[in-house]
């Protein structure tokens, strides 16, 4: 359960390529999580893009350690201002800079952090060798958005915590899923590893494809777009943009189907962004 572009470079380019194997596994329960002889690297999404499934880093940090093997988290969902990764054990926290930290949709760029010397000196070599070197303006960029980052998270996630109510409490909603509503099956562990609920809601329409493309071509506020952790608040269908390139089968497994729909909420008034929900929800079919 993870972002479909990281999904389709680890089953397509990075194994058919460099011969590394692959497993994908659901890292929400201990007991699933088995090793191998050759497991080098356990790779995890807290939350999981799109379901916002939560996984207890700690837990995990500490089988790598007795299996010898390292821990690196997409950190992307939450922002360094909403989990520390590294303070719970984790070796390797990667960003899309893109989202959160750059904060208005103006910069492509990734970030590795770590706390382990030796693991950066390798990198910092890898870096250096294969010329992944960001420009001076996009990092002129992403330090700009990084001044703001305690500010847009605050007001983003405050704004998702209303926006999830709403949708809780609409007939036309089947289910909402949001870490910082009390029906997410993992809010406790989200309370407790987290230092906030984040901005990130996905939810199912009523009607299947449909009334949940009916939904998102009625938003005004919204922008239909497949990003995500900039101001503005955008709406999307994973089935259909992030992860079309997961493989059907794959997807009803992991619950991503046609009727689900993911935001990002953005900083604009919380008022406006509920109107503009309320106003598409009134066009879906019951």
């Amino acid at each position: 359960d993870v972002y479909g572009g990281t999904q389709r470079y680890f089953r397509r380019i990075l194994s058919p390529n460099a011969g590394i194997q692959v497993d994908f596994v659901d890292m929400s329960d201990g007991d699933t999580l088995k090793f191998k002889e050759n497991t080098k690297l356990v790779w995890l999404e807290t939350p999981s893009n799109p379901t916002l499934k939560i996984t207890d880093i700690s837990m995990v940090a500490e089988r790598c350690r007795i299996n010898h093997c390292l821990l690196a988290v997409d950190n992307t969902f939450c922002s360094p201002y909403f989990q520390s990764p590294l303070a719970l054990g984790a070796d390797l926290v990667v960003h899309s800079v893109t989202k959160y930290i750059g904060g208005h949709s103006d910069v492509v760029m990734g970030v590795v952090c770590t706390n382990d010397v030796a693991l950066y000196d390798k990198l910092r070599f890898i870096q250096n060798g294969v010329g992944a070197v960001p420009s001076p303006f996009d990092c002129f960029l992403a330090h700009r958005g990084l001044k703001t980052l305690h500010l847009r998270m605050e007001a983003s996630a405050k704004n998702a915590m209303a926006i999830a109510l709403f949708l809780q409490s609409h007939s036309c909603v089947k289910s909402v899923i949001y870490p910082g509503l009390l029906s997410h099956p993992q809010h406790d562990l989200a309370k407790r590893q987290q230092h906030g609920f984040g901005a990130m809601i996905s939810f199912s329409c009523i009607g299947g494809r449909e009334q949940a493309s009916i939904l998102m071509k009625n938003l005004h506020v919204f922008c239909l777009a497949e990003s995500l952790g900039a101001v503005e608040s955008l709406a999307e269908s994973p089935s259909l943009m992030t992860h079309a390139s997961v493989p059907d089968e794959q997807r009803a497994i992991l619950g991503i189907d046609d009727s689900l729909v993911r935001l990002s909420v953005g900083i604009e008034s919380c008022r406006d962004l509920v109107k503009d929900l309320e106003g598409a929800l009134g066009l879906v079919k019951r």
